[in-house]
């Protein structure tokens, strides 16, 4: 097997699938999926998927993707199938790749990979005083803000409080009327 990834190989089979380029992924999670296989060939070929997680051009971890509980799966002529399952990696800011090996020449004949960036490390706004790196010269004015919404805040509050507001009214009246009689 070629340790290179190809995008769109095309002559012995394509593989996509519905990740995104990257995704802020926590490690020890599951990555749901939906790969689509597809061969172009005239002839019924079989593949087998490998799951590759890297970084900087290091391998960390290699292993096959059992499809159907079987590691090698055929596809018919100018056909494809659709796998729905899920991945998981044990590390985030790395590139996670699934490559299809083609059985006969056991050549990568495609690939597909996201990059799973790690997760913030704080709910705060970077900028939010107490988060790390926030001081009084570099972090957001908060304060100008709130001096901007605050005009819309109050017109908020008191534009229920200037509606005519006819049904208490007419509650008035018949509570008055009561009260005569």
């Amino acid at each position: 097997m070629s340790p290179e990834i190809t995008v769109m190989g095309g002559e012995l089979g394509n593989i996509f699938w519905d990740l995104p380029p990257w995704m802020v992924y926590a490690p020890g999670y599951d990555l749901g999926c939906t790969i689509y296989v597809a061969n172009p060939t005239d002839t019924e070929k079989e593949y087998t998927l490998i799951s590759r997680l890297s970084s900087n051009e290091t391998v960390i971890t290699e292993e096959a993707v059992k499809v159907f509980g079987y590691a090698w799966f055929k596809v018919d002529p100018k056909d494809f199938i659709k796998l729905r399952g899920a991945l998981r990696a044990n590390e985030s800011g790395t590139v996670l790749s699934v490559l299809l090996i083609e059985r006969e020449t056991e050549e990568v004949a495609d690939s597909v990979a996201t990059s799973l960036v790690a997760p913030a490390t704080s709910s705060l706004p970077p900028s939010w005083p107490g988060t790390t790196g926030a001081t009084t010269t570099t972090g957001f004015d908060w304060s100008s803000m709130l001096m901007m919404l605050f005009p819309l805040m109050m017109l908020g509050m008191m534009m229920p409080a200037s509606r005519p507001q006819e049904g208490k009214k007419e509650e008035r009246k018949q509570l008055t009327i009561g009260r005569q009689e």
